[in-house]
């Protein structure tokens, strides 16, 4: 099984860059790993809503040019899922895939269109976090569905 991550933006900060490569090689007992970044475009100034939507298809084409197997974007709208039920869904689809792309946004969100392709639109709650630390608790929470899969100890 494959995890790749297709994110916006590069993480700038080394503390999470180290917490990413502490998770990359927990899961690497489980599955592969391959993160995949796309280049951000920034805003100068106050945006509007028509820079906000030419910054997002601008992204959301790069984006889709990286889509493989499952297609998991994660949208603050999606579906809300426990560990539990992540893990649970990660193993039905696997029998229909062996990659898994999980979709993280610029500071703008995602397009329509990367959306639109995607076969869930996950949410891990209401609240907002910088798209680059979403990125640690991202693998966090794979990391903890493949314990939960195979009966680690880690989740309790």
């Amino acid at each position: 099984m494959k995890f790749r991550i297709v994110a916006v933006g590069k993480i700038k900060e080394a503390y999470l860059r180290d917490a990413i490569a502490e998770y990359v090689k927990r899961i690497s007992r489980f599955a592969t790993v391959e993160i995949v970044e796309v280049d951000e475009f920034l805003i100068k100034g106050t945006p509007n809503d028509k820079e906000i939507d030419r910054v997002k298809y601008v992204e959301g084409q790069a984006i889709l040019n990286k889509l493989d197997g499952y297609v998991v974007a994660m949208d603050i709208d999606g579906r809300e899922m426990s560990s539990t039920e992540l893990s649970a869904h990660i193993v039905q689809e696997k029998q229909f895939f062996s990659t898994f792309t999980f979709v993280i946004g610029g500071s703008n969100g995602l397009s329509d269109a990367v959306k639109s392709k995607a076969n869930l639109r996950c949410s891990f709650g209401k609240i907002t976090l910088p798209h680059q630390l979403f990125r640690v608790v991202l693998m966090e929470q794979l990391y903890r569905a493949c314990c939960i899969e195979h009966n680690v100890a880690y989740h309790k």
